[in-house]
């Protein structure tokens, strides 16, 4: 819940209701109420910057013109000598990274009431969200001028550890702290290893909080007036580290505070901090434009939409180079880009009505060749699987896919890859699936994706189907007889060669070629691979690309 009347006060002139609800459907948020002060929006996942009143008032000042491009985001260094972080071996094995900046607020002010609220509810919002509930990242707000440089980052023994939590009036033991306090309680696990708890000290030793879970009043409680801030992020995943950390600086900068970065030094080796308070730089394709948002935009208007959408663009070749604001994680490539041109540019709300076509109603030729292999998959007794396109780093190196493409901010190493074969997952189902009775039949059509240099975003979606077959006498001629039947049904008829496949035995695997285009790949899975997943009984795998056989197989489809 925001506060309206803040929004406001960072705009040139009031908004209407009304002005408020047409300028949120032009992105990605929308208005869910308004009554008196008590402001709530609704937005998408990667949009969480709308949900701090700073991020909605910048996003608002571009819609209705009161400011373009993005905000000054560096100041003076805070302090001298300036501040720095000392990240002790220690904290690898618990919670390995630490990030920060130093805020400074503009000439003649000073940290206000309401700008402290805003900082700690959007901190809050931030550990539940980037941080998923502070396992991967946690934030901290610190007074600047009150800390005695360097800041020490390690674990330590409990026993050495007496603070006064924040909120509290007298000093207590760390003992005490994680024996009683809630927060302790609910978080401390993530902050402790043995008789140890990961500190945050300051030259003079005194603690400024016991990250993830609390902050000390002696030198961890920001107040009204101050006029320089510490913010600080630590966490389990370097990325969600630094995203949590920018976005939070985002609530201050919007009101006209400069940031400055806190290097940090550590086992992880020497990290500036530029990262966290420099622009990063886009290159936006032309062509891009053209292909999400149609033609008709020019490029005095593509540079302005952009300007607009607090993003700074200048030309180079083929399109553009953008300057986005740390607290932009979700912006990755062109595609994004052009995305935030059409957006500014305006979305309008269209009667319904249908445009006649002679093909409304049907299904697209590639949907139903698709849906032929389930049918025949059905049909021949398999049972039907529908399995994520995120895997885990587990199952991905098991099955020996060294070309699927990790995800660089996984939510968590369950979700880590992109399979680029169904056999990767067909191996899990197999794996989770130990207690029930031989033979084992599924089959699944479904989605992979592969890199694909061409592509704006680096990969390509295919779709593929693939079957396991588990039980006694399992052996690679049930995978040929398989792939046979299933290209006999469309027509055709392939050739098979001998490969070598990853986790599968060698001599017994085989890739299918169809007019010289690989169409698929089978095999007897290896031992190896069958004791590690704790299957007792062999198994054969078999996999079409149906994405490559569908443009050898039609004749005169259409749509």
């Amino acid at each position: 819940m925001l506060s309206y009347g803040r929004v406001q006060s960072m705009l040139a002139h009031p908004l209407e209701r009304s002005e408020l609800e047409a300028l949120l459907f032009a992105s990605k948020a929308e208005l869910s109420g308004l009554e008196g002060d008590e402001l709530t929006i609704e937005v998408t996942p990667d949009r969480l910057d709308l949900l701090s009143e700073g991020g909605l008032g910048l996003y608002l000042q571009g819609r209705t013109g009161a400011a373009h491009g993005v905000p000054a985001l560096t100041g003076t260094p805070a302090s001298d000598p300036p501040m720095t972080i000392v990240a002790d071996a220690s904290v690898s094995r618990r919670r390995p990274y630490i990030a920060a900046v130093a805020l400074t607020a503009p000439t003649g002010e000073g940290l206000d009431a309401g700008l402290l609220a805003e900082g700690i509810r959007f901190q809050e919002l931030l550990h539940a969200t980037v941080g998923a509930d502070r396992r991967l990242a946690s934030l901290g707000i610190y007074p600047y001028d009150r800390l005695r440089p360097p800041i020490h980052y390690r674990l330590e023994p409990i026993g050495a550890i007496r603070f006064t939590p924040l909120g509290a009036e007298k000093e207590t033991s760390a003992e005490e702290f994680f024996s009683t306090h809630p927060m302790a309680a609910r978080y401390g696990e993530m902050g402790r290893e043995g008789g140890l708890a990961l500190t945050l000290r300051d030259r003079e030793r005194r603690v400024l909080s016991l990250p993830p879970v609390l902050n000390s009043r002696e030198g961890g409680e920001a107040r009204v007036g101050d006029r320089a801030l510490l913010l600080e992020s630590t966490g389990t995943l370097k990325a969600r580290v630094k995203d949590a950390l920018s976005l939070l600086s985002l609530v201050f900068v919007a009101r006209g505070w400069r940031l400055t970065a806190v290097p940090v030094s550590g086992s992880h080796g020497p990290d500036t901090g530029e990262s966290l308070v420099s622009l990063r730089r886009l290159h936006l394709p032309a062509a891009t434009v053209a292909q999400v948002g149609g033609a008709g935009y020019s490029a005095a208007s593509i540079e302005h939409e952009l300007s607009r959408a607090r993003l700074s663009a200048s030309p180079e070749a083929h399109g553009w180079s953008v300057a986005v604001p740390p607290w932009r994680p979700d912006l990755l490539s062109g595609v994004d880009l052009a995305e935030e041109v059409v957006l500014s540019r305006g979305l309008r709300a269209e009667d319904g009505l249908i445009p006649p076509s002679s093909t409304r109603g049907r299904r697209l030729p590639e949907r139903r060749f698709a849906d032929r292999f389930s049918e025949l998959f059905r049909g021949l007794g398999f049972a039907e699987l529908y399995t994520p396109v995120l895997v885990s780093e587990t199952s991905t190196l098991r099955t020996g896919r060294s070309s699927a493409i990790a995800l660089r901010n996984p939510v968590s190493d369950q979700f880590a890859y992109l399979r680029d074969r169904l056999f990767v997952s067909l191996t899990t189902v197999l794996e989770h699936n130990l207690r029930t009775g031989y033979p084992q039949r599924f089959a699944e059509v479904g989605p992979v994706v592969v890199p694909d240099t061409s592509a704006d975003t680096g990969a390509a979606t295919r779709q593929h189907a693939g079957a396991v077959i588990a039980s006694e006498g399992a052996g690679f001629a049930d995978a040929a007889a398989l792939l046979d039947f299933l290209l006999r049904d469309q027509g055709v008829a392939a050739v098979r060669e001998p490969v070598e496949i990853p986790r599968t035995i060698p001599g017994r695997a085989a890739r299918v070629k169809l007019a010289g285009e690989v169409v698929g790949e089978l095999g007897e899975l290896s031992p190896e691979l069958l004791a590690e997943l704790g299957v007792p009984v062999p198994a054969v795998w078999a996999e079409l690309n149906l994405t490559a056989l569908w443009p050898l197989l039609r004749r005169g489809e259409s749509r």
